[in-house]
């Protein structure tokens, strides 16, 4: 049972049809029913939610059920709010371009934004002090990782590149209007994004607390969608996301009859075994199949029965460090959890005090603690899924 003053917030992602949003919404009425107050809220522009707890849902939170509130949020008040001053900008260079205007439109809202407006409402409840649990059901996974990627670049480039750019705008503007009508950023096209990335920092905090925030992933016993959950969670152990739980939904039950259900549970049968083994010591949910639908209260309370018959829904179910720095040897080892990476996909790249780190189709950039910036990385390689980068003193 959740006990201290932050709110436990739990993210549910998985491959497209796999029933993320049925599992957040049952999650979600349990904690409820265990009097917690909490809110669902669907940040995946193609919203089901409102589906699955047959009900209609807005913009705003609307209570459901005693201590569960919904949202569906709107993208396009989200994106006026977060990125609306940016986007008159480029829809202005754009425009001024000879592009059409509604097109301008369109292509100012870089891809993700929708999705990662979405997302921040998670600040706005995590702060307002309403909520004792936050259950989000997020987009399919590939476009969740990219927008819990943001933040990192988002900060970087504010860092690196906004205060150059700001400083020339400002010397080159009254220069330039002497000679083009060339839309040039205002101050607070610069504000904006400075906001918009504050926020976004303190959401990847957030984000980021293993003992209040944690990811589930779902999947089905298919070896297709297995394969992309085993990406997704070396990926967002890269991005220090905590995945503390693997939800198997629609499982096949012992009991089913008929020799179609038994052709079902005999190619289900190896496939469970396989996320068992591969993904220990992580916990593994499993739901069976439900003869009809889940669609309203009754049956996802159901669900949820079933789900988390064995422990709390709010449960942090397992943490670890993402990263771990060991003395030995006279040097450190950077140790970094990836289970699941052939060492073909993994590339490393050192500029100065900043690793760069490639894991398949996910990169990041690492600042090194000072004790490791000073030094060199001598050697790198996976032992016992993690990948292990060894740093010694620079010779005199």
């Amino acid at each position: 049972m959740k006990t201290d003053t932050s709110p436990r917030i739990l993210l549910y992602t998985g491959k497209g049809g796999v029933g993320k949003t049925t599992t957040a919404a049952a999650t979600a009425l349990r904690c409820a029913d265990a009097g917690l107050r909490t809110i669902v809220l669907s940040t995946d522009t193609a919203h089901s939610l409102g589906d699955s707890l047959e009900t209609d849902l807005g913009p705003v939170p609307k209570k459901v059920s005693a201590n569960l509130w919904a949202q569906e949020c709107d993208v396009y008040y989200n994106l006026e709010t977060y990125w609306g001053t940016v986007q008159s900008w480029i829809e202005a260079l754009l425009t001024w371009r000879g592009m059409d205007n509604v097109m301008a439109e369109e292509i100012a809202v870089f891809p993700g934004m929708e999705e990662l407006a979405n997302l921040l409402w998670v600040n706005r409840h995590a702060s307002s002090g309403e909520f004792d649990v936050i259950v989000v059901d997020c987009a399919p996974t590939g476009e969740t990782l990219r927008l819990l990627a943001f933040p990192e670049v988002g900060r970087w480039w504010i860092e690196k590149l906004l205060p150059m750019h700001r400083q020339l705008t400002r010397i080159v503007r009254p220069m330039a209007r002497r000679v083009t009508d060339l839309p040039f950023p205002e101050d607070d096209v610069f504000v904006a994004m400075t906001d918009l990335v504050d926020q976004l920092d303190r959401l990847h905090k957030l984000l980021t607390a293993s003992n209040s925030a944690t990811v589930r992933l779902v999947v089905n016993p298919e070896k297709m969608v297995i394969r992309e959950a085993q990406r997704s969670y070396t990926y967002l152990t890269l991005y220090d996301h905590v995945t503390d739980a693997i939800v198997v939904n629609r499982v096949i039950p012992k009991n089913a009859d008929g020799s179609f259900a038994e052709q079902i549970r005999q190619m289900q049968a190896p496939h469970l075994k396989n996320i068992h083994e591969i993904f220990d010591p992580t916990p593994v949910l499993e739901v069976e199949q439900f003869p009809s639908e889940i669609l309203g209260l009754e049956q996802l309370r159901k669900m949820g029965d079933r789900l988390h018959k064995n422990h709390p829904p709010e449960d942090v179910l397992i943490s670890y460090k993402p990263y771990e720095i060991v003395p030995i040897d006279g040097g450190f080892e950077f140790q970094i959890p990836a289970q699941f990476l052939d060492k073909a996909d993994a590339t490393l790249v050192r500029r100065g005090d900043e690793f760069v780190i490639r894991m398949g189709a996910a990169r990041r950039n690492i600042v090194l603690p000072r004790v490791l910036a000073r030094m060199e990385h001598s050697q790198a390689r996976l032992e016992n899924g993690r990948l292990l980068i060894r740093f010694t003193p620079r010779p005199t």
